[in-house]
């Protein structure tokens, strides 16, 4: 792989209701779900994931004002796949594991560390938008907006200091976007970026943790034993 720049296509295959791609170079079989390839002479071999957001574009400006977009003149603006949004249906061939403590297409985030992973459902942190949690040996700060339902994840050590966060009031200064100020400096920080904006620690940047937005059948049929977060960290 290294490099070797490679592009991908869809196969039309699946493994377990996800889109499996293939590289054009080696025609090895990738899952998107799992970053890696499946099949082929690239089989085991893990792609690396880069961080993004998953957001509406009112939040996204917010925090990149300057951001360049993507011309999507002739896109259809309707989302087709609403009504599946709505009905009970687990993707095109069902669930490959059933694990009935969250309803079937509750809304997680996914958090894999050291092959150990979690889940933190939309529900639970709507109500909490910044967590501290200790998951897999890691101090982890997960972050949500719910409003644009975007949540992130970061390790919330800065040079080896463990840092504890809550939320901090928005401010029309800062373009209405979600802040959080840590107990240990009083920083203000940029919830969704990781980024502080003032104080003692201004100009850090928090490491983003791999995390995937997805439905409860869908993490947990990939990982079947994942560990559910029951809302007692703080």
């Amino acid at each position: 792989m290294a490099g070797v720049t490679r592009t991908f296509g869809v196969s039309g295959k699946l493994i377990m209701n996800a889109l499996v791609m293939y590289d054009h170079q080696s025609d090895t079989l990738w899952s998107q779900f799992l970053s890696r390839g499946v099949r082929g002479p690239l089989a085991d071999i893990s792609l690396e994931i880069i961080p993004s957001l998953q957001t509406t574009w009112g939040e996204w400006r917010g925090l990149h004002p300057d951001t360049w977009v993507l011309d999507k003149r002739g896109y259809n603006r309707e989302d087709t796949y609403e009504s599946y949004y709505r009905n009970g249906s687990a993707g095109i061939i069902g669930e490959s594991n059933k694990d009935g403590r969250l309803p079937t297409k509750e809304l997680v985030i996914g958090l894999d560390l050291e092959g150990k992973t979690i889940a933190y459902p939309f529900r639970d942190i709507a109500e909490r938008p910044v967590i501290n949690d200790f998951f897999a040996g890691r101090d982890v700060l997960v972050t949500f907006e719910p409003e644009s339902e975007t949540g992130v994840v970061f390790d919330r050590q800065i040079d080896g200091r463990t840092l504890h966060f809550r939320p901090a009031a928005r401010d029309a200064s800062n373009d209405g976007t979600s802040l959080m100020q840590d107990d240990e400096t009083s920083t203000i920080w940029q919830a969704m970026t990781g980024r502080a904006i003032d104080g003692e620690l201004e100009g850090a940047v928090l490491t983003r943790l791999p995390s995937h937005y997805s439905f409860w059948f869908a993490w947990s049929d990939f990982h079947p034993d994942t560990e559910l977060y029951d809302g007692s960290a703080g």
